[in-house]
């Protein structure tokens, strides 16, 4: 079978990835150092403990297992910490997957699948967001993404690397099975929030700004699927394998959700109320960021079928019930 390395694969998206891969037919090999992701969500395939900054760990981690592709998510990715701590966001991000792309290179693995994010296009209200938008990140996550980009460009030019790139939006549910899901600790993502204060494992979920220039005053957000988004990742590893040439896709739905939306969707999902406090805006966070861009339906022949939010909220609320790894 095939082995595919996937950094991060002990966490939220990762491990959502190694079953689709293994599903597709694939060995997903998870490379993660544990720092957030957790070893219980490993199920699908070998599991190798190791830090990218690690140059000599990532070597023996080729030469035995010796992948034909590398899905590479594992990245420092919380807004407020990147604001509060830039350099260690430089040096995990950035010097990490520089690691990490010539450790391939050196192993004879062309086949690169990258996890960037719609952060890169920083503060844009009002622009349609495509793969040719001005990238202006707001925040060292954003900018690290984007160094990263740039320095796989390089390398697919010097060192035959052969890219995919993969611009999210947010990434809400879990796998419908619930074999995986989002467990973080401590939690920061909206959707594991809103499900928390509903079900009392803390007071009341804190809406942070409620004077944005929006409808209701919150921040709108396009949600994606976990699980569409990783298919879209299996998707982009078969065009690298069908030969076909280095592409940046986003990866949304089009449709932009305001927090307060979220939250009444939430409420119509579980049929329980959602206790509510309002807080003031965190430094980094943007108005609005929705993809406007079609070129991985049309190119890659993916489609966000899960992507509504009675869908993400429904299966994320199954996932939350069943007590996440670390309980």
């Amino acid at each position: 079978m095939t082995v595919v390395l996937v950094t991060g694969g002990a966490g939220y998206i990762g491990a959502h990835a190694c079953k689709t891969l293994a599903r597709a037919g694939y060995t997903p090999v998870a490379f993660d150092n544990l720092s957030t992701g957790w070893e219980s969500a490993v199920r699908f395939g070998p599991f190798e403990q190791g830090d990218l900054l690690d140059r000599d760990r990532l070597a023996e981690v080729f030469a035995r297992h010796r992948p034909s592709a590398v899905m590479h998510f594992a990245a420092l990715s919380q807004v407020g910490e990147a604001m509060r701590e830039p350099a260690r966001y430089w040096r995990n991000n950035l010097c990490g997957s520089l690691n990490l792309a010539e450790a391939a290179v050196e192993a004879g693995c062309r086949n690169f699948v990258f996890s960037s994010t719609c952060a890169v296009y920083g503060e844009q209200d009002g622009v349609t967001l495509d793969e040719d938008s001005p990238q202006q990140p707001v925040n060292a996550y954003g900018a690290s993404k984007r160094a990263v980009e740039d320095m796989l460009r390089d390398m697919s030019v010097t060192h035959r690397l052969r890219t995919v790139i993969f611009r999210y939006f947010n990434v809400a549910g879990a796998d419908p099975e619930a074999e995986v899901g989002e467990h973080h600790e401590p939690e920061t993502h909206l959707v594991p929030l809103v499900l928390q204060a509903i079900d009392g494992q803390r007071p009341a979920l804190t809406i942070h700004g409620t004077d944005y220039a929006t409808p209701d005053g919150t921040c709108i957000r396009d949600y994606v699927h976990v699980s569409d988004l990783v298919e879209a990742h299996v998707l982009g590893l078969k065009w690298l394998e069908q030969g076909g040439e280095a592409r940046v896709f986003n990866l949304g739905t089009g449709h932009g959700f305001s927090v307060r939306e979220v939250i009444e969707a939430a409420r119509r999902a579980t049929n329980r109320p959602v206790p509510v406090e309002e807080g003031p805006r965190r430094p980094g966070d943007c108005t609005r960021l929705v993809s406007g861009s079609d070129r991985a339906g049309r190119e890659l022949g993916w489609t966000p079928a899960r992507s509504t939010l009675a869908e993400m909220i429904g299966d994320a609320w199954r996932w939350h019930r069943t007590g996440g790894y670390g309980r």
